[in-house]
């Protein structure tokens, strides 16, 4: 657990990630919180002793293919091991995972301006969400809960 908040906050602590480590609270409760959630799917990539790599999942449910899919929350490398493949290997291994679970489909979200992620994604086979190309493209909102 220590290699993925180190992971995880290398991610958080950079540009694409927010470029605020994570806080103390969060730290603590980001393990406890994960070991209770049935639907958490998550890999980390290994180079030796050093951890290198990590994907978070989330299983999810499409209603319009009535089967669970798998979210693609977060996924980390280190800058050091960038260009190497890893993350194609952590994709690799939620894919088979997600086929394991039966689900029908992979979802993700990415900023437009991280073209390394995007280029990534795209040979991973991803592609923009469009149910109808007159509707447009999917956009990916939030608004914030509580403090």
């Amino acid at each position: 657990m220590a290699a993925l908040l180190f992971l995880l906050d290398h991610y958080a602590a950079g540009p694409m990630g927010g470029s605020q480590p994570l806080t103390p609270e969060t730290r603590a409760r980001l393990v406890p919180g994960l070991r209770q959630r049935k639907d958490y799917c998550g890999f980390l990539a290994w180079q030796g002793d050093e951890a290198i790599g990590l994907i978070n999942c989330f299983e999810g449910f499409s209603t319009f293919a009535a089967a669970p899919l798998l979210n693609v929350h977060d996924l980390v490398v280190l800058e050091s091991r960038r260009g190497q493949g890893v993350g194609q290997l952590l994709l690799d291994a939620v894919e088979a995972a997600a086929r394991q679970r039966r689900c029908c489909k992979l979802t993700l979200e990415v900023l437009t301006a991280n073209r390394s992620a995007m280029a990534l994604y795209q040979r991973a086979g991803f592609a923009p969400y469009v149910l109808d190309p007159a509707a447009g493209q999917a956009l990916l909102m939030q608004k914030w809960l509580g403090d």
